[in-house]
C-alpha cells in the first residue's frame, strides 16, 4: 500500500508545487483577483502584528511559497499530515479569490469559474483525506484510547489482587489468633 500512498501524495501535491512556483515568480497577474480578499484580511493581519506586510503582492508570494514548501513536504511524505492541512488552508483564499462564480454574470465565465471552484473543492477533500491518513498505522486517537483502556484494565487487576491479598491476610490473622500459643 505504501507505493500507492506515495504516488497519490505526489500527484496531489503537484498542482501546489507547480502553481505555487509560478505564482511566486509572477504574482502581479493575480493581484486584481486577490485584492478583494486581501483587503478583507489586511485589518486582521495589522491587528495581529503591525510588522506583517499586507500588500497584496507580498501576500500572494507568501501563499505561493507556503504552497511550494508544504507541497514538497506532502510529496516526499515528510510531515505529510500537517503539510496537507496547511495546503488545505492555503486553498481557501485561492479558491474564494480566484473562482467567485457567484459574482459572474457571463454564463461561460460563470461555468468556467464554477468548474474550477469545484475542482478546488475536490482538492480540498483530497487534502483532508491526506491529513487524516495515518499510513496504515493507528492514529493518535486510537492509540490514546487503547492506552487508556489498557491502563483501566491494569488498575482493575491491581484492585482485584489487592482485595484478594487483603482477604488472605485477614484469614491468616484470624487463624493465627485462634491457634493456641
Amino acid at each position: 500500500m505504501k507505493p500507492v500512498r506515495s504516488l497519490a501524495r505526489a500527484m496531489l501535491s503537484g498542482i501546489f508545487v507547480v502553481s505555487g512556483f509560478h505564482n511566486f515568480k509572477n504574482p502581479g497577474r493575480l493581484v486584481p483577483a486577490a485584492k478583494p480578499v486581501t483587503d478583507r484580511v489586511t485589518p486582521l493581519l495589522e491587528r495581529a502584528d503591525p510588522r506583517i506586510p499586507t500588500d497584496t503582492e507580498t501576500l500572494i508570494r507568501v501563499n505561493a511559497a507556503v504552497q511550494v514548501g508544504a507541497g514538497l513536504m506532502l510529496a516526499t511524505g515528510r510531515f505529510a499530515r500537517p503539510a496537507a492541512l496547511v495546503l488545505a488552508g492555503t486553498l481557501v483564499p485561492v479558491t474564494i479569490a480566484g473562482h467567485p462564480f457567484w459574482n459572474t454574470d457571463d454564463p461561460a465565465a460563470r461555468n468556467n469559474n464554477q468548474i474550477h471552484f469545484l475542482k478546488n473543492l475536490g482538492l480540498f477533500g483530497g487534502l483532508l483525506l491526506a491529513a487524516a491518513d495515518t499510513g496504515g498505522k493507528p492514529g493518535l486517537r486510537w492509540r490514546t484510547g487503547h492506552r487508556i483502556g489498557h491502563s483501566r484494565r491494569s488498575v482493575r487487576r491491581a484492585v482485584r489482587t489487592a482485595r484478594r491479598e487483603a482477604r488472605i491476610a485477614v484469614r491468616s490473622a484470624a487463624t493465627a489468633r485462634r491457634l493456641p500459643g
